[in-house]
C-alpha cells in the first residue's frame, strides 16, 4: 500500500513544482464534511476557524494567511468519503503554500489522510477526532498508530480529548447513577464502535451487566425490530456509540416509540441540535444524556467565554459544541507558523508538537508526546426544553463505586496525561 501512496505523492510534488510558492503567503486548509447531515457541525467549526484568522488580522509573522474550506463529503453519499478525503489531502500537499491542514471531523477520515500528509510533513490539527488508535500505541488496532506515520515522524495533533477518557468515564457515570444493566449499540464505524467497546469493557470491570451489544446498519431507515428486543431485555440504560449522522436521532425516536423507559446515553458525536431535532425533543426530554470532551460553550470562561460572545454577536446564535475546537485548532496552526518563522512544513509541525502551555479558548493546555491534548475535562449534559443543558463535570481521577481502592483513573489512563504505550469522531 505504501509504495502506491508514495507514487501518488511523488506525482503530486512534481505538480507542485510547476508553480512556485508565494513567499508572502501561507494557506491553511480544512477538510470537513460540508454537505450532508454533518453540515451544521462543520458550519460552526468553519466559523470558528475563520474567526481565529480574522482576529489575527489575516496575517501571521511576515505572511498573509489564506484559508481554503474543503469538503470531504459528497452529496450522493451524504457524508464523508474516503475518495474525497484522500483527494483533499493530495490537493493540500500539491500546493506549496499550504502549511497546515485542519481536520478531520470523522476519525475514519483521518485514517485516510494521515499517512498521506505524514509523507509531506504537513501539520494536521484535528478539532474533533477522538479514536484512540490514531495516536496512542497499544490502545487501538494492531499496527496503530505507526501505520499512519510512514516516515516515523509525527505531524498529527488534536485539540479534543480521545475516547480512552470518554468511554470509561461514561460507564463510571452510569454506575454512579445507579445503572445495573445496559444494552449497548454502535454504528460499526471507527469512532462509534471504538467508543462503545471502551464503554462495554469498563461496564464489565465495574459490575454493570451488559445485556447485549449490537452494531446497527446506519443505512437502515428504522430500528423497530431491534427496539422490540431491547424492550424485552428491560435495561436501565441504552448506550449508543455513534453520531447523529449514523442514525443516533432515529434510534432515539424508535426507542421512544417502542415505549422503552430506560435512560439513553450518547457521546459527543450526537451533541448537536440536529440530533435533538431528528429524534424529536419530546422523546428525549429529561432522559437523554450526552457526554462531551470539554466544557459546553455556555460554560467556557476567559478566552473561551470571549470567543462565545464574539461568535454570538457575529452569527446571532450560540455556537455548537465544536465551534470552539475549530477556533482553537486554527489558533494552534497560527501559533506554530509564528513560532517556526518559516513556511517549512517540518519546522511548523515540530513547533506545534512542542506546544506545552497554550493559553487558549479551552484554557491552559499542551500536547503530549503523542500529539494529544493534555486537557482532561469531560462533561455531561441532559436534554431539557428541546436543548442540551449542562449537568456536571466528571472527575477524571475519581474511581467509580465498586472500583478498586487505589484510586487509579478509569481505564488505566495516566493521571498526568502522559503518553500511553491510546476515540474519535
Amino acid at each position: 500500500m505504501m509504495p502506491r501512496i508514495s507514487a501518488i505523492l511523488l506525482f503530486g510534488f512534481l505538480l507542485a513544482g510547476c508553480r512556485p510558492a508565494d513567499p508572502t503567503l501561507v494557506t491553511i486548509v480544512s477538510s470537513l464534511p460540508r454537505t450532508g447531515s454533518a453540515k451544521q457541525q462543520s458550519d460552526t467549526i468553519v466559523r470558528g476557524i475563520r474567526m481565529a484568522i480574522e482576529e489575527a488580522g489575516g496575517r501571521v509573522g511576515p505572511y498573509r494567511v489564506e484559508y481554503l474550506d474543503l469538503d470531504d463529503s459528497t452529496a450522493a453519499a451524504g457524508q464523508w468519503t474516503s475518495e474525497a478525503e484522500a483527494a483533499n489531502a493530495r490537493r493540500a500537499l500539491q500546493d506549496p503554500d499550504v502549511v497546515a491542514y485542519l481536520g478531520t471531523f470523522n476519525s475514519g477520515a483521518a485514517k485516510v489522510s494521515m499517512p498521506i500528509l505524514n509523507l509531506g510533513d504537513l501539520l494536521m490539527v484535528s478539532p474533533a477526532n477522538t479514536a484512540v488508535g490514531l495516536t496512542k500505541p497499544g490502545l487501538g488496532e494492531p499496527g496503530e498508530p505507526g501505520v499512519y506515520r510512514p516516515t516515523g515522524r509525527l505531524n498529527y495533533t488534536r485539540v479534543v480529548p480521545a475516547d480512552d477518557l470518554q468511554g470509561p468515564l461514561s460507564a463510571d457515570w452510569a454506575k454512579r447513577r445507579g445503572v445495573k444493566t445496559v444494552c449497548i449499540l454502535d454504528d460499526n464505524e471507527v469512532y462509534g464502535k471504538g467508543l462503545a467497546d471502551l464503554f462495554d469493557e469498563r461496564c464489565r470491570e465495574i459490575g454493570i451487566e451488559v445485556l447485549a451489544h449490537d452494531s446497527i446498519d446506519a443505512k437502515a431507515q428504522e430500528f423497530k425490530s431491534l427496539m422490540a428486543s431491547i424492550k424485552a431485555a428491560k435495561p436501565d440504560l441504552v448506550y449508543f456509540g455513534g453520531t447523529t449522522q449514523s442514525k443516533g436521532g432515529q434510534l432515539a425516536k424508535d426507542m421512544a416509540s417502542a415505549g422503552i423507559g430506560a435512560m439513553l446515553l450518547v457521546p459527543d458525536g450526537c451533541r448537536e441540535q440536529v440530533f435533538i431535532d431528528s429524534a424529536g425533543a419530546a422523546n428525549l426530554e429529561g432522559r437523554c444524556f450526552v457526554t462531551f470532551g470539554g466544557l459546553p460553550p455556555e460554560k467556557l470562561t476567559g478566552k473561551g467565554h470571549t470567543f462565545v460572545e464574539r461568535y454570538r454577536e457575529k452569527y446571532h446564535e450560540l455556537p455548537e459544541a465544536y465551534a470552539v475546537y475549530g477556533y482553537e485548532a486554527a489558533c494552534v496552526a497560527l501559533e506554530a507558523i509564528r513560532q517556526a518563522g518559516t513556511k517549512d512544513r517540518r519546522a511548523i509541525s515540530d513547533a506545534a508538537l512542542a506546544i506545552r502551555d497554550f493559553d487558549g479558548a479551552l484554557g491552559h493546555w499542551g500536547f503530549d508526546a503523542n500529539g494529544d491534548t493534555t486537557m482532561r475535562t469531560l462533561t455531561v449534559s441532559v436534554v431539557k426544553n428541546g436543548r442540551f443543558e449542562f449537568e456536571e463535570i466528571l472527575d477524571v481521577d475519581a474511581p467509580a463505586e465498586g472500583d478498586g481502592a487505589d484510586g487509579a483513573p478509569p481505564g488505566g489512563a495516566a493521571a498526568d496525561g502522559a503518553a500511553q504505550t491510546e476515540p474519535a469522531l
